[in-house]
């Protein structure tokens, strides 16, 4: 395909398949049978509201907050040959992104009605998180330019490896090995890192555009080739919608270019109401809806006594030894504790406490560690005299020494 214009279209310049250069009538086009192979190309955009950050926003992104890691670079964390010396930090990062943990936006769900509605000619995603997926879309559909966590493969001898042992030890923080006997390699998601090809179904589907009727891109800086050649490939006359926060790549320089600039998630609504979709886009987004658990089931109610050991334990299991509170400061905060909420005194033999104050629950010991919780994982400072707390050490990345066989 020839270099694209970056220069936007003259107003003057009628379009050539559109009414008009509108959201509305790129609906028309769909609700009047016009538009039955669609193209979509997203990235990081439509996936930023399900709180997975995009790589590249100062501050914000990504690689922003690798730092933290230790890492040579931020992008060393998905360079295939500091992986092979040092995997730790991308399966400290692996633990945070792993697919379960996120809800699909409702840009992921418009994808999977425009399956379910049999205009769907293909999914071309930057993303690695799986949300198309989690949102309904089918495998056939998807083409991963980068990859993704879906599968995972030993980089030595390519075996596969099992979803629920992956699972397992990414929810540990640890990291996989081979499972065929005598190779013991390194496992790594089937992510494209630096230093990697990209996926030969990329290769395969990459001209595919150049059969659409419609071209939807969202959620993308269209910075990184060769994903962002992509709607070059369309046709001359076919209409290419963006919706997104800015004007990216030659979108906009052709007569039927349509620009939806700003958030997706409401450029994506507005577009299913100029369809008439957007109640079934709604209820469907609504099914993804992450259930923690699972469906819970009624359980009896508990005693008082009952849940306060249930906060015993968990937030025993969560004890960060990271902040050290004094033997002095220790026993003015359980007076405290126990005279405000009318706690009795413990057994003399008895070196332990638990009690919730506003709705932090607070667990005390004579050695002394204290990890103040907030909703099960946020350390709460403002309940501690900050002159006695140690300093939170950084997150360091690990030594990583491989296992024998």
């Amino acid at each position: 395909m020839g270099q694209e214009s970056s220069s936007l279209i003259d107003e003057q310049t009628p379009p050539q398949t559109l009414k008009a250069r509108s959201v509305e009538a790129v609906a028309k086009l769909i609700k009047d049978g016009r538009a039955k192979k669609i193209v979509v190309m997203s990235g990081a955009g439509i996936s930023t509201s399900a709180g997975i950050p995009d790589f590249r926003s100062p501050n914000t992104g990504l690689y922003a907050n690798l730092a933290r890691l230790n890492l040579p670079y931020a992008e060393a964390v998905f360079d295939i040959s500091y992986f092979r010396n040092n995997p730790v930090p991308f399966y400290m990062l692996a633990h945070e992104l792993y697919p379960g943990k996120y809800r699909p936006t409702i840009a992921h769900s418009f994808v999977t009605l425009l399956s379910r509605k049999d205009l769907l000619l293909k999914l071309f995603t930057q993303n690695i998180d799986c949300l198309e997926r989690e949102a309904g879309v089918p495998d056939e559909k998807i083409v991963e330019a980068h990859g993704s966590f879906a599968r995972q493969r030993c980089i030595e001898c390519k075996t596969l490896y099992p979803n629920d042992l992956m699972r397992e030890l990414v929810e540990r923080s640890e990291v996989p090995h081979c499972i065929t006997p005598q190779c013991n390699g390194l496992v790594k998601p089937d992510i494209v890192f630096f230093g990697e090809q990209l996926p030969e179904e990329f290769h395969k589907n990459r001209s595919l555009p150049a059969n659409a009727d419609l071209c939807i891109v969202m959620g993308t800086s269209l910075s990184v080739q060769p994903f962002a050649s992509l709607p070059g490939f369309c046709s001359e006359g076919v209409p290419r919608l963006l919706i997104n926060k800015e004007r990216v790549g030659g979108l906009g320089s052709r007569a039927d270019d349509v620009l939806l600039l700003g958030d997706c998630d409401e450029g994506i609504r507005r577009f299913a109401s100029a369809l008439g979709w957007l109640d079934e886009l709604e209820t469907l987004w609504k099914s993804t809806k992450l259930e923690p658990d699972g469906i819970e089931q009624e359980k009896p109610q508990k005693t008082k006594d009952e849940l306060l050991e249930d906060k015993i334990n968990k937030l025993t299991a969560e004890v960060d030894k990271s902040l050290k509170v004094s033997n002095a400061h220790t026993a003015r905060l359980k007076d405290q504790l126990l005279d405000e909420h009318q706690i009795p005194e413990p057994e003399a033999h008895d070196t332990s406490s638990t009690t919730e104050l506003d709705g932090t629950s607070v667990s005390t010991s004579s050695d002394m560690h204290i990890t103040p919780v907030i909703n099960g994982n946020e350390p709460l400072m403002d309940t501690i005299g900050k002159s006695d707390v140690a300093p939170i050490e950084p997150l360091k990345a690990q030594t990583y020494e491989k296992p024998s066989l």
